[in-house]
């Protein structure tokens, strides 16, 4: 198609149309006239971008996002009655502001007050570090990592530190960068302490103890996955101890279980807590996010110590001596990432109960004449690459419409660019729709919205994957290159739905556009989804739990030839 370049401004209409119809030059150049005609206009700005990464030039592309999200954010905090030059002067009044945007959810808006609050002087560490968040939260994880390192030396905590560690999740070579800042960490604020003799009795003849740690087993995600161990374990042969911040909210976790309140406790008292309650194996349900205990392990509360749950990468920490892992997630260089033990658990690392039974709904392309994809995901998850691939099957399946849905997604500003961040892949952003946080039953009607649910790449999914198949809703995957990009595969393996694992990202888009070509089929699947789901292994709350045991078990007897050897 030939591209004719205007010889009068476009309007902001007709340069999003050239970007759809593939005319990148002819979009480039209204663009830019329209930043000329209109340079406060925050649209202008979205759709240079847009046209900008067409091309080729990711460097002006970033740029004139960034340009656009600045006067998007400014228009909305003037709407609000903000008073934006006096926010410039008092890093105060800009703090207060951005405070209520975060609050809010609107971490893109926020990003901006919280940028002329740090331009008028502000240096405290809580609105620092919820500015990296607030940056962490859209998806500009590079952007975040040097503001976490800054409050960390500011403000030099463990505590503080951590926040460092969970954005390089998001980056290139996230694995490695990980497992560098992992290591550190624990060397600053988890050093080896002395060792220490145990006297733990042998495990032959009684009942092995075992103690999880996290600041809550009632309250947070881990719920659903920890709750099925809890009532699961064989009181004949184990004692279950928790350790959360606090006992409010915790006591009915299931019959017979020691719960323990830590939260009010340094890290030595603590420690001497769980070590004098005699247990043998010590697992953190938790690593390095807000709220975890992971300094403790380093007083070596218990012989054997082990990560596991909720932070499916290494902890640093020399003290912690494995990391309990599925079979699926095995990949080249993982245990040279680890400074723990890759503890193989077997086909799943965790049981999972989804909450509630819901009836199965139809593909709702049956009804809509149209394809729906669906992510409820993270927008911190959407990288460049999945963007890109999510864009070429919508535009390889004609008038199928993308749902992505999470919290942070009422923020106008951040739905803007990541519309704009689509269209440089010549999607229209009337097809994209973008949906808030919900609960209850509003949230579980929506995966009826879904005939094929997108998992990201290379920081895939996991509870909100996990809820989809419940309710039939088929996930696609990709096996990504790193152990941490594969911790989802065992979703759809222990289900037996191979067909929705793609090796590459040719193979995700050929997969996704073959699965939506027909909605009688579509349908079809789902059924099979769902019975795939109930009878996949991690719905086999007991044998998990025993397979869970059996590995405190053979971690325990290892120490135990250990000790042996040493005497």
């Amino acid at each position: 198609m030939s591209e004719t370049p205007p010889t009068v401004p476009m309007s902001s209409t007709e340069v999003l149309r050239r970007l759809i119809a593939g005319e990148t030059a002819a979009a480039l150049d209204g663009a830019r006239r329209l930043v000329e005609q209109s340079p406060q206009g925050a649209d202008a700005r979205y759709w240079l971008s847009s046209a900008l990464a067409a091309t080729g030039d990711a460097e002006g592309a970033a740029q004139a996002l960034t340009d656009g999200r600045t006067l998007h954010a400014i228009a909305l905090m003037r709407q609000m009655g903000a008073d934006v030059p006096a926010m410039s002067r008092s890093a105060e009044q800009a703090s207060n502001v951005a405070g209520q945007l975060y609050a809010a959810r609107y971490v893109a808006a926020a990003s901006v007050a919280y940028g002329l609050a740090i331009g008028a002087g502000e240096d405290r560490a809580e609105p620092l570090l919820s500015y990296a968040l607030s940056l962490q939260h859209q998806g500009r994880a590079e952007e975040a990592i040097p503001v976490f390192r800054a409050v960390a030396e500011l403000y030099p905590s463990a505590a503080a530190s951590q926040f460092l560690l969970p954005p390089h999740f998001y980056v290139a070579d996230g694995v490695a960068r990980h497992a560098a800042e992992a290591r550190a960490w624990a060397a600053r604020h988890a050093p080896p302490a002395p060792a220490r003799r145990f006297t733990n009795p042998p495990a032959a003849g009684r009942k092995l103890r075992i103690g999880y740690v996290a600041p809550s087993f009632t309250q947070v995600q881990v719920r659903q996955f920890i709750q099925p161990v809890l009532d699961s374990h064989d009181r004949e042969v184990v004692e279950v101890f928790l350790y959360p911040a606090r006992s409010e909210g915790e006591a009915d976790v299931g019959p017979d279980v020691t719960v323990t309140a830590i939260g009010a406790l340094d890290d030595a008292s603590a420690a001497d807590l769980i070590r004098g309650q005699g247990i043998d194996v010590l697992i953190d349900c938790w690593g390095h996010n807000a709220g975890s205990r992971l300094a403790m392990f380093a007083h070596r509360p218990a012989p054997v110590q082990a990560g596991w749950l909720n932070y499916q990468q290494t902890t640093g920490v020399a003290a912690i001596d494995y990391s309990l892992c599925a079979d699926s997630v095995d990949a080249p260089g993982m245990a040279q990432a680890f400074t723990e033990t890759i503890w193989r658990v077997g086909p799943t690392s965790a049981p999972f109960r989804p909450d509630g039974e819901t009836p199965l709904t139809p593909a709702p392309a049956l009804r809509n004449g149209h394809v729906t994809f669906g992510a409820f995901i993270n927008p911190a998850k959407l990288s460049d690459e999945t963007v890109a691939a999510w864009a070429a099957i919508l535009k390889g399946r004609a008038e199928s419409r993308l749902i992505l849905k999470y919290g942070y997604f009422v923020d106008p500003v951040l739905c803007a660019a990541t519309a704009s961040r689509f269209a440089a892949h010549g999607v229209d952003p009337q097809r994209i729709e973008f949906r808030g946080h919900t609960t209850g039953e509003a949230y579980v009607a929506e995966f009826g919205d879904v005939d094929l649910a997108l998992d990201p790449s290379p920081t895939p999914g996991g509870t909100t994957s996990l809820e989809a198949l419940s309710r039939g809703v088929p996930v696609l995957m990709r096996t990504g290159p790193t152990y941490y990009s594969r911790v989802g595969l065992q979703i759809l393996i222990a289900a037996g739905l191979d067909e929705l694992v793609a090796g590459d990202w040719d193979d995700y888009v050929a997969r996704a556009l073959s699965l939506s070509a027909d909605a009688q089929a579509l349908d079809a699947l789902r059924d099979r989804v769902r019975k795939g789901f109930a009878s996949a292994v991690y719905r086999d709350e007991v044998r998990v739990t025993r397979d869970l045991e059996a590995a405190c078990r053979g971690m325990f007897a290892a120490w135990e030839a250990r000790r042996a050897t040493a005497a």
